[in-house]
Order: structure tokens, then C-alpha cells, then sequence
């Protein structure tokens, strides 16, 4: 039951987050090209994690993002009915980054595997 309850705190406080970024945050560090993918708010509601991918200079983001967390935190406050407004910490969601590596060796390995089949037949003629 808590698990569940934490699971939409976690998904409301992405969405209001995210609708904070986009039309209330007036950095220009932010990109436009920044996504917020995830956010876990912890059980004790003390700390939310924001994964944030950028497919520009993500560490600029990621300054930007801290220095108006306390901004961000009062209206994140304003809109969701909590009693406790959870710490942001903001981390670098390199998942995308990740998931192409792992498609690249994987495109790797069928193209190995079809040029040792292409020997392997060759071999046999």
C-alpha cells in the first residue's frame, strides 16, 4: 500500500516539476532539449531524486537545476498537497547513453555473427 502511494507522489511531483521547469524556471542554462525521466521520493518523504537527461551540456543543466532548487522546492509546495516537500537532489540520467552502447554490441555481434556464417558457408563450397 505505501509502495504504491510513494509510486504516484513520485510520478505527481515528476509532473508538477517538470510543468515548473518548462514555465516557471527562467534560466537560460536550461535547454530545451532537457527532460526530467524519473523521480523516486524516498519513503520517509525527506529526499526526492530527479533523474534529468539533456542531449546538450548536461552539467550546466544540472548547475542550473541546483541553484533554483530552492525555488523550485516552494512551488513544487504551492501545488502538491504534502506536509513534507521532499529535498531535490538532481542526478545525470545517462540511460539513454547506456541503451545506445548496448544496441551499438549488439549490432556488433549480428554483424560478426553474419560474416562468420558467411565464412562458414563459403568454407563448406
Amino acid at each position: 500500500m505505501a509502495n504504491r502511494r510513494n509510486n504516484r507522489l513520485s510520478e505527481e511531483v515528476k509532473r508538477v516539476l517538470c510543468e515548473i521547469i518548462r514555465s516557471d524556471v527562467k534560466d537560460p542554462r536550461i535547454s530545451e532539449l532537457m527532460s526530467i525521466t524519473d523521480v523516486q521520493v524516498t519513503e520517509d518523504l525527506k529526499y526526492a531524486k530527479v533523474y534529468v537527461s539533456d542531449y546538450n551540456d548536461i552539467e550546466t543543466t544540472l548547475r542550473a537545476l541546483e541553484s533554483a532548487k530552492g525555488f523550485i522546492k516552494r512551488e513544487i509546495g504551492k501545488k502538491v498537497k504534502m506536509r513534507i516537500i521532499p529535498e531535490l537532489i538532481f542526478i545525470k540520467d545517462d540511460s539513454i547513453e547506456r541503451g545506445m552502447h548496448m544496441s551499438s554490441l549488439i549490432d556488433k555481434i549480428i554483424e560478426e555473427d553474419r560474416i562468420r556464417k558467411v565464412n562458414e558457408d563459403n568454407a563448406e563450397e
